[in-house]
């Protein structure tokens, strides 16, 4: 027997029948009557009388009925419990780091002093949601693990970019990427394409910027990275190959809980507000020739 065969048969008990009930269980009441049916078999007696107005306790339910209530009590508790324990940890949110590094220069659209803390959780790797390692994901594509609600926020571009002083005719230098940054699908393509000209390399998405900005070399990143940067204009079209489609994970059990709910949909908005620089669509944007 466990909690939701008990709260079903409160539901009933108190509200004499199943269709009274439906609307507090959010069951139907051909459902609730196989649950209550199951529920006698286990315990092996009747808990009900069937009567044509509607379902009267036996005198095991009416047992059954006070100890049921206990258990309520006692969930309750543990429900308040819960409440206040999540109110005073850390929502954990993972991300790449150029998304993080966003997330973070908006952090006034996310977060509101006396709420619950914002963990960020910047990682090349994919950190495990499935296993609580993180509250809430920023993916660059539909979460496969059935534990993991994910919804789709956009699309992610990228593009070549240059100092702004950047001479288009002459061949530029490249800036690649070493280390942990080495193994993202943006380090691969450039590695495979432009290979030949990297001259230098980083282990830091944020050194790669700055030796670009510095006019070192060209280098690739993300659109709403290079846009928003005053220093860098594009060197290249939008690289369809590394386009990709940007995702809101979170795990089932955890994802309406007030304080995470709330997170996701701030989220949520933040990044369809910015739709257009992160899909690389930024208005009154011209390509450097």
């Amino acid at each position: 027997m466990d909690w939701d065969d008990l709260r079903l048969f409160l539901a009933v008990s108190r509200l004499g029948g199943l269709s009274a009930a439906r609307t507090a269980t959010g069951l139907s009441a051909a459902t609730l009557g196989r649950r209550i049916t199951a529920l006698e078999r286990r315990v092996g007696v009747p808990l009900f009388t069937r009567l044509q107005t509607g379902y009267r306790m036996t005198a095991a339910g009416e047992e059954l009925f006070g100890v049921a209530e206990e258990v309520e009590r006692a969930m309750v508790a543990v429900e308040r419990w819960k409440e206040g324990a999540q109110s005073q940890r850390a929502i954990r949110v993972s991300a790449g780091n150029w998304t993080t590094d966003f997330l973070a220069r908006h952090i006034r659209s996310l977060w509101r002093p006396g709420e619950p803390a914002i963990e960020f959780v910047a990682a090349n790797a994919r950190i495990d949601i499935g296993h609580r390692a993180a509250d809430i994901g920023v993916r660059n594509a539909r979460p496969e693990d059935t534990a993991l609600a994910g919804r789709r926020i956009g699309s992610v571009a990228y593009a070549l970019y240059g100092a702004v002083d950047l001479d288009a005719d002459a061949e530029t230098a490249v800036v690649g990427l070493s280390g942990d940054t080495s193994t993202t699908p943006s380090a691969r393509w450039l590695s495979a394409t432009h290979g030949r000209r990297i001259v230098l390399k980083g282990n830091s998405v944020y050194a790669v910027r700055e030796l670009v900005a510095e006019g070192a070399g060209i280098s690739v990143l993300p659109c709403f990275a290079g846009d928003a940067d005053p220093r860098l204009k594009r060197a290249s079209e939008l690289i369809d190959a590394l386009t990709t489609e940007q995702w809101l994970v979170a795990h089932h059990d955890e994802r309406h809980t007030p304080a995470i709910r709330q997170t996701l949909e701030r989220i949520a908005a933040l990044m369809t507000e910015h739709a257009p620089l992160i899909a690389g669509a930024r208005p009154g944007f011209a390509i450097a020739r």
